[in-house]
C-alpha cells in the first residue's frame, strides 16, 4: 500500500469516527474543556462502558488523549495529531457544545473528578 493511499484511509478513519452523533459531541465538547468519562456519561446519558468505548475508538485514531489525575483519566483532543486542524475545521459546522458545561455546572456535576 502507497503512503498516499495510507494516509487517505487514515483521514477516512477520522472522518468516519466523526460521522457518529455521539463522538461527534463529544470532540465538540474537548474542543472546549478536558473532560472525564464521568462528565459525558451525565451529558450524554449513556452507560460508561459505551462511553469509554467511543473515548477508545476516538483515542486509537489519534483524535484524543488521555492523562491520569489521581484515580481520574482526563481526555483531551491531542492537539500534535495530524488530523487535528481538519477536526478543528468540522468542528466549526456543529452546534457550540458549552451548553453542556454549563448544564454539567448547574447540577454539580462539573467538579465532579477534580
Amino acid at each position: 500500500m502507497s503512503s498516499e493511499q495510507l494516509e487517505l484511509d487514515r483521514a477516512a478513519i477520522v472522518l468516519k469516527l466523526l460521522g457518529d452523533k455521539t463522538r461527534l459531541s463529544m470532540v465538540g465538547m474537548l474542543m472546549i474543556h478536558d473532560c472525564c468519562v464521568c462528565e459525558f456519561v451525565d451529558v450524554i446519558n449513556m452507560s460508561q462502558p459505551a462511553i469509554s468505548q467511543h473515548l477508545r475508538k476516538l483515542k486509537d485514531a489519534g483524535v484524543v488523549k488521555e492523562q491520569r489525575k489521581g484515580q481520574w483519566v482526563i481526555y483531551s483532543l491531542d492537539q500534535q495529531n495530524k488530523y487535528f486542524s481538519m477536526v478543528s475545521d468540522i468542528l466549526k459546522y456543529i452546534p457550540n457544545q458549552e451548553e453542556k458545561f454549563i448544564w454539567l455546572e448547574k447540577q454539580g456535576l462539573r467538579i465532579s473528578c477534580e
